[in-house]
């Protein structure tokens, strides 16, 4: 140990995001001397932005619903929420004297729905509690045991009874956020999948025609249907826009991860608009078939069905002539219409990313780096993944608070409840 025996143990956190602070509170509670780090002037950046248009803090669904939205990673998250569940975010929040509400979507929301006087309570109470916070300090690595950071007036060298990694994905990189600590990683043995975007768009080529037409329109009351790799279809209803090149919003950002492995399998994947959820197929076609007298297909449509606009626009674009004049056939497209995606946009335009440290490079029941003992890793940067609603933040508080308690327990101290 390199502190002295009558001074606390030192603990570096090299991050200011959810998990990084979520550490350092647990191991100031611990009896630790907490030393947060970030590349950025301010801590908290992504997080403020997250919560600029409503700042949804977790969901309100049964915790085993809960759990299944980690995907393939759920069993190992499972820990994670084990120690700090929503309901357990819900009662941090209200301690830090903000109020929360349930949305009619489920969504939990600070009252004011706003991130900032969240932010501003919370490192407020780190403060009092003695964290130490130093901006402008970007971590570069080791050079002989010591933590390697860049500040304005040069490089130092850090000791550290343990570090805490907390550096966030590769989304939003002018946040803070650029991916930067995967080759530093790799480079010391640890096993870190490929940073992927995750919750983004994805590249449709479109005419140019529809782009310039129908870019920035929504899709509202739309289902959209998919198969993941067994090859059994799913659907999932919502809403989305279409953008000059492809898609996104909020339906899109929920089934990201099977469509951005597809592509990766197959070069493309393809989806299938329901733009007629409420009507059964039956009900579609009757209504296709009716007699339309000298009325064209599309003044049919739009009167029968209230098929007009982006939605008329995605048939022209996605049929071709024969089977948009083909009744039938034009029938089923309007409860299953075909959409080829090409590619997700860029891992910088997400909101999340997936890949990174991947578990198996972690100790059993822990935070802790197999190749680097007294290295904790915690947060985004963490190979998991969710949807949108509350799961990705109350993941990040969770994984910081189990890494703080780990590195209590690695340090022999007792972490405090």
């Amino acid at each position: 140990m390199s502190q002295h025996p009558s001074q606390p143990p030192r603990v570096a956190v090299i991050g200011g995001g959810p998990a990084g602070l979520m550490a350092a509170e647990v191991l100031s509670a611990g009896g630790v001397q907490v030393d947060v780090y970030d590349a950025m002037p301010s801590v908290g950046r992504k997080f403020l932005l997250a919560g600029k248009g409503g700042m949804n803090i977790t969901h309100s669904e049964p915790l085993p619903d809960f759990r299944r939205r980690y995907g393939v990673r759920a069993p190992q998250v499972a820990r994670w929420l084990d120690g700090f569940d929503p309901q357990a975010v819900r009662d941090w929040i209200h301690a830090l004297g903000i109020d929360t509400f349930v949305g009619s979507s489920g969504r939990v929301f600070p009252r004011e729905m706003k991130a900032a006087p969240l932010l501003r309570a919370w490192l407020h109470r780190l403060r009092e509690a003695g964290v130490r916070f130093h901006m402008r300090h970007r971590w570069l690595g080791w050079q002989d045991g010591r933590l390697r950071i860049a500040t304005p007036e040069g490089e130092i060298l850090v000791e550290a009874d343990a570090t805490v990694l907390a550096l966030g994905g590769a989304s939003w990189a002018r946040l803070g956020s650029d991916g930067a600590w995967a080759p530093l990683l790799a480079g010391q043995a640890v096993e870190v999948a490929p940073l992927a975007p995750s919750n983004c768009g994805f590249d449709v080529d479109w005419s140019a025609h529809f782009s310039e037409r129908y870019a920035g329109a929504p899709l509202t009351t739309v289902a959209v249907a998919w198969r993941d790799r067994e090859g059994a279809m799913h659907q999932r209803q919502g809403q989305f826009v279409v953008t000059h090149s492809g898609i996104e919003g909020s339906l899109v950002y929920a089934i990201s991860a099977p469509l951005r492995d597809q592509i990766a399998r197959d070069g493309s994947a393809t989806v299938w608009l329901d733009l007629l959820p409420d009507l059964d197929a039956a009900r579609v076609a009757a209504e296709v078939n009716r007699p339309r007298g000298s009325r064209s297909m599309s003044s049919h449509l739009q009167g029968r069905l209230g098929i007009k606009g982006v939605k008329a626009g995605l048939l022209h674009e996605c049929l071709t002539k024969q089977a948009y004049a083909d009744p039938d056939r034009l029938a089923a497209a309007l409860k299953a219409l075909p959409v080829v995606v090409k590619r997700p946009r860029p891992i910088d335009e997400a909101i999340s990313s997936a890949g990174g440290v991947r578990f198996e490079a972690l100790a059993p029941d822990s935070s802790m780096l197999r190749a680097l003992p007294g290295v904790f890793v915690a947060g985004e940067m963490v190979d998991w993944e969710a949807p949108t609603g509350g799961y990705l933040l109350t993941a990040c508080f969770g994984s910081g608070r189990a890494a703080g308690r780990d590195v209590l327990d690695w340090l022999g101290l007792t972490p405090r409840k």
